[in-house]
């Protein structure tokens, strides 16, 4: 028999697994039909609000992603004409992301469907639920 330990925190993280599933499943729906993932789109999002270039080294910490996952999205992005990367010719392992216009034309299209579907999705919780989780979000992440 498997000891399960802190019963409590057991449920919370299959509450908070179910949710992000629930939660990336409607939003990947709109997204995945206009040829992009969930995780491009906020790479597209996060380089608009960054003024359209940032490198892929703070590309991928503002996200939280591994270097193999920024590498695979990112070139996915660019295989779309959607972004460009290039090497600094000071720094070879260093690489530029930018927004391509395709990308920027996709974000401006998308965002405010988005931005609608996101404000419905956390509807059900008041401005404290949200300010609550983000918190709760942001200790499990550190």
């Amino acid at each position: 028999m498997l000891e399960i330990g802190d019963r409590l925190a057991h449920r919370a993280l299959e509450a908070l697994v179910r949710a992000e599933t629930a939660v990336r499943r409607d939003l990947a729906a709109e997204l995945e039909r206009e040829g992009v993932s969930v995780a491009g789109f906020s790479a597209l999002v996060v380089l608009t609000t960054a003024g359209g270039r940032l490198p892929l080294r703070t590309l991928r910490r503002r996200l939280g992603w591994s270097k193999p996952s920024a590498t695979e999205v990112t070139r996915t992005l660019e295989s779309r004409g959607l972004v460009s990367r290039r090497r600094l010719p000071r720094d070879r392992r260093a690489a530029i992301v930018e927004l391509r216009p395709a990308g920027v034309e996709l974000v401006e299209r998308l965002f405010p469907s988005h931005t609608t579907r996101v404000s419905r999705l956390f509807s059900a919780l008041d401005d404290g639920e949200k300010r609550s989780l983000t918190e709760i979000c942001r200790k499990l992440a550190a």
